[in-house]
């Protein structure tokens, strides 16, 4: 049925380019992907510039320098002109079939964490921002990461208290400063994360400031640990 239904209808790919074999990328737009593979920083999802060497060490120098308050984290992709277009369609443009697909990738990059943890819970958005986007980005990715992986998926464990300025263009301090006590986890959502190790979903991680800030406030909820999954990572944390 799969094979006389792609001769009727043939799978598109995401990217605009030449048919696949199946709904996806284009072999072009594959090509170009920069998928992260290990080893990788443990601390931020970064590809190690050179190999970790005798010592072992599984953070990066920054990590090492400054750890985030998340304990780990992964991304399938690096950010840059090849991810870039596909993510933000996905992310501003109404274009939720991508999910499938960054929801596979997902669960391939971050499999050691999804191994390890309780709950999935997706970094929120302000209601405000909800309606006129339609769709929270990463509960489109969380939800079916957590029915994929038979996790529990915590959709309103977290929520957003106010709206903030967009993130693009900030420096590293100034995102921390936009999402400084932004937000919190209510007093229903407090039972379902105490005691439990959360898996973080969001689709770029750039400075790891919201990832932070959601962090310390699930922590403080009684999480036992935070670690975080992403579609991609900004090659910089600066």
């Amino acid at each position: 049925m799969r094979g006389l239904l792609d001769i009727l209808m043939p799978p598109v790919a995401l990217d605009g380019g030449a048919h696949p074999l199946a709904t996806g990328l284009s072999d072009q737009a594959w090509s170009r992907i920069h998928f992260l593979e290990d080893p990788v920083c443990d601390g931020c999802g970064l590809a190690f510039e050179h190999a970790p060497g005798r010592l072992g060490l599984d953070r990066c120098p920054a990590c090492l320098a400054q750890p985030h308050l998340f304990s780990r984290a992964r991304a399938a992709c690096v950010y840059d002109e090849h991810s870039r277009d596909l993510i933000l369609a996905f992310k501003h443009a109404d274009r939720l079939e991508h999910a499938p697909l960054f929801t596979h990738w997902l669960s391939r990059a971050a499999a050691p964490l999804i191994e390890t943890v309780d709950a999935i819970v997706p970094v929120p958005l302000h209601w405000s921002r909800l309606i006129r986007r339609r769709a929270n980005q990463a509960a489109e990715l969380a939800r079916p990461l957590a029915r994929l992986s038979a996790r529990a998926y915590l959709a309103d464990a977290l929520i957003r208290t106010r709206p903030t300025p967009t993130q693009g263009g900030k420096s590293a301090r100034g995102r921390r400063q936009n999402v400084r006590g932004v937000f919190a986890v209510p007093p229903e959502g407090a039972r379902d994360i105490r005691g439990r190790r959360i898996l973080l979903v969001d689709d770029v991680l750039t400075t790891g400031a919201t990832a932070d800030g959601c962090t310390r406030v699930l922590l403080d909820a009684g999480a036992r640990a935070v670690d975080v999954a992403v579609i991609a990572r900004v090659r910089s944390r600066a």
